[in-house]
């Protein structure tokens, strides 16, 4: 496809970036309660040192998921229809990918948001916490419109900012160290850390899907580029300053005081005790609804914009690449969406009452590993192919930046897979 072909600009309504657009919406579902953790223990290891590889991996994602839009709004194809251009391989290992993670991340997330809610409320049961959380996402998912799902989400993350960036301003944070921290340097044994930092905070299938948010919100030709970057980026700017700050509770709290935490989501609890020691039992109770928030948030988000995808992937997959067409991917409330949202609430129950059998959790690591750098080569390929009008082809420098993002996912995969074969 070399134009895109549509209505005439001056026909269309003027585009106008709005404070809350998709890119929120993907940058809260990327940032789950295990990203925060993962920060955390970073700056209680090394103070400041690696503030630069968190602020590096916010610039990856927005690079990442400005690639995803722009496919997109230059195309008019879904992202899972340009990976069916580069052949039928990239649907026989999506397919059991999408199916294989919503199993296991069902469960995953319905423990994670229960765990804050437990522990504001001991008498009752994790599992009960864990059940309703995800009957409740499912829901407000199954039921809400696109303008609904998004005004939560802003709520969602209006209650992690509260809580968040509340949190770092009672730690006082060094505002010297912080600016050292910019500086790239590398403690020892700090190696995986600074890329789990750059290549992991934010970073899940959900980039993915921004693409299918911009359709749902309504933008979806050319003339909405600039706006999409505008959104993209103040979006990740968000999740930089939630990373930054994460930091600062790690480096001010943790570091300083030589406080270990478990690993983890239960590590966010381990942040609240302190926090309750340090500041009281009502901020400690602050801490730990952001925790909720951060866990939520995610839930949502993947009950949503997964279930797009799958119905995309479930609608197309069997056609010709060159025959599909916006038209072909469904919508929220489609069969195949609300099959795969069931898929990712009842299942994953079972998960929740029998634990989680070795081979399911070892085939699911190994695949989850790969599928950041297939994101990124397979965009890489994409955004510099003829599909794409000559205007919205990378440019040299976004091939740079693009294929320093592969290395790093590539590394990143290598190392996850590795350890998933291995149990290290």
């Amino acid at each position: 496809m070399a134009e895109r072909v549509g209505v005439d600009a001056q026909e269309l309504e003027r585009p106008r970036w709005r404070l809350v657009g998709p890119g929120l919406l993907a940058a809260a579902t990327g940032v789950g309660a295990g990203d925060l953790v993962a920060t955390l223990v970073a700056g209680s290891r090394y103070g400041y040192a690696l503030l630069w590889a968190a602020v590096i991996g916010c610039v990856l994602k927005i690079i990442l998921v400005e690639g995803v839009g722009r496919w997109y709004l230059a195309t008019g194809k879904t992202i899972f229809q340009g990976w069916r251009t580069l052949g039928v391989w990239t649907s026989w290992y999506f397919g059991p990918y999408i199916v294989l993670w919503g199993f296991v991340y069902g469960a995953t997330a319905m423990s994670s948001t229960a765990l804050p809610l437990q522990a504001l409320f001991p008498a009752v049961p994790l599992t009960v916490f864990a059940v309703a959380s995800g009957l409740l996402g499912l829901a407000l998912v199954w039921f809400g419109r696109y303008g609904f799902f998004e005004k939560i989400m802003s709520v969602m993350v209006a209650i992690m900012f509260v809580s968040v960036v509340g949190s770092a301003v009672l730690a006082l944070p060094n505002i010297p160290d912080m600016l050292g921290g910019l500086v790239p340097t590398l403690p020892e044994g700090s190696v995986f850390y600074v890329l789990g930092l750059a290549g992991g905070v934010g970073g899940t299938i959900t980039l993915a899907a921004y693409g299918y948010w911009l359709r749902e919100k309504g933008w979806n030709t050319p003339q909405w580029m600039k706006v999409m970057r505008v959104d993209n980026t103040v979006a990740y700017a968000m999740t930089g300053i939630f990373v930054v700050c994460m930091l600062v509770l790690g480096a001010e709290l943790l570091y300083t005081a030589n406080i270990s935490l478990q690993s983890g989501d239960r590590g966010l609890l381990d942040m609240g005790v302190v926090l309750e020691d340090r500041y009281g039992v009502v901020w400690a109770k602050v801490f730990l609804i952001g925790f909720w928030a951060s866990s939520f948030s995610s839930l949502l988000g993947v009950w949503h914009g997964v279930s797009l995808m799958f119905a995309d992937f479930w609608a197309n997959f069997r056609k010709k690449a060159d025959d599909l067409t916006d038209d072909d991917a469904p919508g929220a409330h489609s069969a195949p969406a609300r099959a795969y949202m069931l898929w990712l609430t009842f299942p994953p129950m079972l998960l929740l009452l029998l634990g989680r059998p070795f081979f399911l959790i070892l085939l699911y690591g190994v695949l989850g590993s790969l599928f950041m750098p297939f994101l990124a080569v397979t965009l890489l390929v994409l955004l510099n192919s003829s599909r794409l009008a000559r205007q919205w082809r990378n440019r040299w420098l976004s091939n740079v930046f693009l294929a320093v993002t592969t290395v790093v996912f590539l590394v990143l995969g290598v190392n996850e897979l590795v350890g998933a074969v291995t149990g290290g």
